[in-house]
C-alpha cells in the first residue's frame, strides 16, 4: 500500500493524472517487468550475459510468477518476489565484492522485502545457510563476514522497524538460526586471529575448550529462553514445512487452505514446462564450477523445490530459481555446441585432425540447438495457453468449453449483488471463510469469517454449524447471530471447487475444539471408509446442515442424460436422502446454475415460534 501509494503522489507530481485504483491495478505486472531486469543481472553476475538473456525471457512468461504478477492481482507476492530477487542480487555481489555499499544495498532491499511479505522467513533463513555452508567447506574468508556481518546488523535492525515484526528477530525460533550463524562468523574470525598468534599444538587445545563451552552456553542459553518463554517455538505454517502431516493432524485450519496443500506432480509441469527439465542441466554447470556464489544458487535450488513439493503456494518461490538454473542450462549447452556448426571454414591441422576423429560434429550439434530452439518455442507456446486458461480470469467468473461454445457462469457475483440489494444493510451472512472478502467487498454484508480470520474457535462454530444437523446447527446460528447462509454447490453444473468437496475440512476444524468434541470425522464416512453421498453414505453426513442446504430440492432435478433425479455431476452419483424439509431455515435465493445458494435464518417471534 505504501509503494502504491508513493507511485501515485510521484506520477501526479509529474502530471501523469492516474486514478489510484490503476495504480493498483497494474502493480504486479510493473514490478513483474523489474524482477525480469533482476532476474537478467543475478543470472548474469552468476554465469553469462547469455544465461542471463535466456532466463530472463524465462521468468517473463512463467506461469509459477505470473499466477500472482497478472494485472488486478494486488497481493504482497506482486513486489515480494521483486523483492527477494533484489536482495539475492545484493548478496552475491556482496559475497563477490566484500564490499560495505553492496552489502548495505543488501539489507536495505531485504527490508523492503520484510515490509512487503511474511516469507522473509525463508529468505533470513538461506542465506545464513550459505555461510554456514562456506563454513563447513572452508571456503569462509573476510569478504564473507564483512557481506553477513553487515547484512545481519542492518537488515535486523531495519526490519523491527515495521510494526508486524517488531522483536521477533530476536525472539522467535524462526529467526535463531541467522542470529547463530552472526555468532558462529564472530567466532571463526576471532580464531583465526588467534591461530596467527599461537602455535598449532597450544592453538589445538585452546580451540577445542573455547568450541565446546561455547556451544554449551549457547544451547543452555537458548533452552532457558524457549523454556521461559522469551523465545517464541516455530509456528504452525514453519512445522507443517518440515513435517507435512504436521498440520493436518495438529492445525487443520492451516491444512484446509489450499494453498497449502502438497503440490501434484502435475503442477511441476503446469507452472514450469521445459525448466523442470533444464533445472538439473543448471545445476549440473553450477556444480562444475563451483563458486561461492554458485553454491548460493545451488542451495536455494535444492531447498525452494523441497518447500514447493509441500506446499503448492512456494511455488512461487521455485519458479525464479527454475528460470535461472533454467537459463544457465540453456545457454551452457547453446554455446556449446552452436560453435560446432560451421565446420566449412579453412581449418588449420589441428581442427582438421579433430573434424576426423568427430566426423559428424556439425550435425550433431545443428539438431542439439534445433532441439533447445524446440525447447524454448514449446514452452512460450505452453506458457501463452496456461496464462490464458488459467490466470487471465477473474476469480468470481467461471467459464467452460462445450461443444456448442464457451459457458459462463457468473453465479458468484449474481449471487453477491442479490445479497446487496434484497437483504437489510446490518445482515450476517454465514458462510465458509474461502468466500468472506467477496461478500464483504461486493456483497457490503457482514461476514462471520474471512480469509484473515486468526480466532480459530470462532472458524471452529461456523465448521460445527455446517457439521451438525439443523437442529443442533441452529442454536449456534443464533448464538452467533446469523441472519442469512451461503453455500457453494456445483453438482448441477459440474463446478467441483464446492462447499460439500471442501466439507471435512469444517469437520475437522470444527472438532478441533473443546465444543466441538462431539464432531468425529470418522462418523461420515461409511464402516468402509468411504465418503459418500449415495444411498450408502453415512447417516450423519446425510442429515448434516452442508447437506441438506446443497441438496435442497436436488432430488428431483435431472442432470444429466441417462441417469436419475439426483444426480451429482461432480460425485457421480445420485444422492442418497432426496425428499426433505427444512425446518429452521427457507430458501432466498439460487442462482441459475446453482452454484451459490442462499437461506435465509428464521427467526422466533415472542412465543418461540418460527417465522
Amino acid at each position: 500500500m505504501v509503494t502504491s501509494t508513493a507511485l501515485y503522489h510521484l506520477l501526479n507530481t509529474f502530471n501523469f493524472t492516474v486514478d489510484i485504483r490503476e495504480v493498483c491495478v497494474f502493480l504486479a505486472p510493473l514490478f513483474s517487468s523489474l524482477t525480469t531486469l533482476v532476474t537478467f543481472l543475478m543470472t548474469r553476475e552468476l554465469h553469462s550475459t547469455g544465461a542471463g538473456l535466456f532466463a530472463a525471457c524465462c521468468i517473463s512468461i512463467v506461469p509459477g510468477y505470473i499466477s500472482r504478477s497478472v494485472a488486478g492481482s494486488y497481493d504482497n507476492e506482486g513486489i515480494a518476489i521483486f523483492c527477494m530477487l533484489l536482495t539475492y542480487y545484493f548478496w552475491i555481489k556482496s559475497v563477490k565484492t566484500g564490499s560495505l555499499c553492496w552489502s548495505a544495498c543488501c539489507a536495505l532491499s531485504y527490508f523492503y522485502m520484510v515490509s512487503a511479505w511474511g516469507g522473509y522467513v525463508f529468505l533470513v533463513n538461506l542465506i545464513p545457510i550459505h555461510v554456514l555452508c562456506l563454513m563447513l567447506t572452508g571456503r569462509f574468508h573476510h569478504k564473507i563476514y564483512v557481506a553477513y556481518s553487515t547484512f545481519y546488523c542492518l537488515g535486523t535492525v531495519l526490519s523491527m522497524q515495521i510494526s508486524f515484526v517488531g522483536f521477533q528477530p530476536v525472539q522467535t525460533s524462526e529467526h535463531m538460526g541467522a542470529l547463530g550463524v552472526f555468532g558462529l562468523c564472530q567466532i571463526y574470525s576471532f580464531v583465526e586471529y588467534v591461530r596467527s598468534k599461537l602455535t598449532k599444538e597450544n592453538f589445538t587445545a585452546l580451540f577445542r575448550t573455547i568450541l565446546m563451552f561455547s556451544l554449551g552456553c549457547f544451547a543452555l542459553f537458548l533452552a532457558v529462553l524457549t523454556l521461559s518463554g522469551k523465545v517464541a517455538p516455530w509456528t504452525g505454517r514453519f512445522y507443517s514445512l518440515l513435517d507435512p502431516s504436521y498440520a493436518k493432524n495438529n492445525i487443520p485450519i492451516i491444512a484446509s487452505v489450499s494453498e497449502h496443500q502438497p503440490t501434484a506432480w502435475s503442477s511441476f509441469y503446469f507452472d514450469l514446462h521445459v525448466l523442470t527439465i533444464m533445472f538439473p542441466v543448471g545445476l549440473y554447470y553450477c556444480f562444475k564450477n563451483l563458486t561461492d556464489h554458485n553454491i548460493f544458487v545451488i542451495l536455494y535450488g535444492v531447498t525452494s523445490i523441497y518447500f514447493a513439493g509441500v506446499m503448492v503456494r512456494l511455488m512461487l518461490v521455485l519458479a525464479p530459481i527454475m528460470c535461472i538454473l533454467g537459463g544457465i542450462g540453456l545457454s551452457s549447452v547453446a554455446s556449446t555446441y552452436v560453435r560446432n556448426i560451421d565446420l566449412t571454414r579453412k581449418e588449420d591441422k589441428k581442427s582438421k585432425k579433430s573434424a576426423d576423429n568427430y566426423p559428424i560434429k556439425s550435425e550433431v550439434a545443428l539438431v542439439v540447438v534445433c532441439i533447445v530452439g524446440a525447447f524454448m518455442m514449446f514452452y512460450a507456446q505452453h506458457c501463452v495457453w496456461v496464462t490464458s486458461e488459467a490466470y487471465s480470469s477473474p476469480s468470481i467468473v467461471l467459464s467452460a468449453e462445450t461443444a456448442h461454445g464457451r459457458i459462463i457462469f457468473d453465479d458468484y457475483r449474481e449471487a453477491y449483488w442479490w445479497l446487496r440489494r434484497n437483504t437489510p444493510p446490518d445482515a450476517k451472512v454465514m458462510s465458509w471463510w474461502d468466500y468472506g472478502y467477496q461478500i464483504s467487498a461486493i456483497a457490503n454484508r457482514t461476514v462471520l469469517v474471512d480469509n484473515n480470520t486468526w480466532n480459530n474457535t470462532h472458524i471452529s462454530r461456523v465448521g460445527q454449524a455446517m457439521s451438525s444437523p439443523e437442529e443442533r446447527a441452529y442454536p449456534i446460528m443464533r448464538e452467533l447471530d446469523v441472519d442469512y447462509v451461503l453455500v457453494i454447490f456445483g453438482g448441477l453444473s459440474g463446478y467441483s471447487s464446492d462447499d460439500i468437496n471442501k466439507f471435512l475440512w469444517m469437520v475437522r476444524i470444527g472438532g478441533s475444539t473443546p465444543s466441538g468434541e462431539h464432531i468425529k470425522e470418522h462418523d461420515y464416512y461409511t464402516p468402509q471408509g468411504e465418503f459418500r453421498v449415495d444411498k450408502l453414505g453415512s447417516k450423519t453426513l446425510l442429515n448434516c446442515l452442508m447437506y441438506k442446504l446443497s441438496y435442497y430440492r436436488f432430488g428431483s432435478m435431472y442432470t444429466q442424460t441417462g441417469q436419475p433425479s439426483g444426480y451429482d455431476r461432480v460425485r457421480n452419483a445420485e444422492i442418497g436422502n432426496k425428499d426433505f424439509e427444512l425446518t429452521y431455515l427457507e430458501e432466498a435465493y439460487t442462482t441459475e446454475h446453482w452454484i451459490v445458494r442462499i437461506y435465509k435464518v428464521k427467526k422466533p417471534d415472542n412465543r418461540g415460534n418460527l417465522v
